[in-house]
């Protein structure tokens, strides 16, 4: 990777401090996250009654889950997809297989995408649709 690819990476990589979704119930949505996440090597941040942030480290890249401020029920957004990077093939594959060992259902078994991308697909307790990847051949580095 050239010196300026590098640099526009690690400025995407900033711009993301977090995504969110939706839970109804977070001791369910925490336990699921906690097994799936740690095979990233992320850990949980902030829990509190109505939300919870995974990361490798506060405030960059987190992944959290919050019960609506509205008070309505928690909903999966049609066409919405959180992607999270590892990197390297196995951790795609371990992450899937906890994800399902946890009762996800299947979105996608693991296996290359074309361009150099590896991924897998599942979707948490909630329904939420997550993706695994990494790039192989020299694609932009992740996770």
């Amino acid at each position: 990777m050239t010196p300026a690819a590098a640099a526009a990476h690690a400025s995407l990589v900033r711009m993301i401090g977090y995504v969110t979704l939706g839970t109804n119930d977070m001791a369910r949505a925490t336990a699921f996250y906690d097994a799936v996440l740690g095979e990233m090597g992320a850990k949980r941040f902030n829990t509190s009654e109505r939300s919870a942030y995974w990361g490798k480290r506060p405030g960059l890249g987190m992944l959290a889950v919050y019960k609506p401020h509205d008070g309505k029920p928690a909903s999966v957004g049609n066409g919405v997809m959180v992607a999270l990077g590892v990197r390297a093939r196995d951790q795609v594959e371990r992450m899937h297989r906890t994800a399902l060992s946890l009762g996800a259902p299947d979105e996608g078994a693991p296996g290359s995408r074309g361009a150099g991308f590896y991924g897998a697909y599942f979707r948490d307790p909630d329904g939420n649709k997550l993706c695994v990847f990494t790039y192989e051949d020299g694609g932009p580095p992740v996770g």
